[in-house]
């Protein structure tokens, strides 16, 4: 798949971090999505949102419907998700997101995702082969480091280079070294649902 080519990584690049809420696992129910735009890892300048079901497979739409209906598409730069799965195994694919919004992906995790584990675990669920070559096409983990003596995150990449995907995860990680567009979905995500952010990422 193309790559989106990109000439300078300005400062407030526009970046929408996603995170999911709280949620009852195995309930059938659904989480709540939320999407922090970013200028940069400094200002906000909007928040998106949407819901997905438990151990679902609608992650994927969701995202890509939140991203095209949205005032904010033509200023995103970059989309990042808070890795691969949402609300339990509603798996993302990050190349369909890119494919059908034009925006490049990066799927960020804050440990690196063990693959032999997360392979027993979709087992247990319908369909979970398709889920596992979903989480196969989202390709290679790479390591990022955002400051010095952090811990690295982890990410996969979709229409967009690593050199150029590593530069934004460092871009944005302001406050921590958590990308502050993810850090503050997580926070809206979690303060909707139970009313107050008490956790912090």
């Amino acid at each position: 798949m193309k790559q989106v080519k990109f000439w300078g990584i300005k400062p407030e690049i526009r970046v929408l971090g996603v995170d999911d809420g709280p949620f009852k696992p195995h309930s059938g129910g659904a989480a709540l999505l939320v999407g922090a735009v970013f200028r940069g890892g400094r200002w906000i300048d909007g928040v998106l949102s949407t819901r997905v079901a438990v151990d679902g497979t609608d992650a994927t739409r969701q995202i890509i419907e939140m991203v095209n209906r949205s005032k904010h598409k033509g200023q995103l730069r970059v989309i990042m998700t808070d890795g691969a799965t949402f609300a339990g195994f509603n798996v993302v694919d990050i190349q369909d997101i890119f494919g059908k919004t034009g925006i490049p992906v990066i799927a960020v995790s804050k440990e690196r995702p063990n693959l032999k584990e997360v392979k027993q675990a979709v087992k247990h669920l319908p369909d979970w082969r398709e889920r596992w070559g979903v989480l196969k096409k989202a390709g290679r983990i790479y390591s990022v480091r955002t400051r010095a003596k952090a811990a690295p995150v982890h990410m996969q990449i979709a229409g967009i280079k690593k050199a150029d995907a590593e530069q934004v995860v460092r871009l944005t990680a302001t406050r921590s070294f958590v990308p502050e567009p993810l850090r503050v979905a997580h926070l809206i995500a979690r303060g909707i649902t139970y009313g107050e952010s008490t956790k912090k990422i």
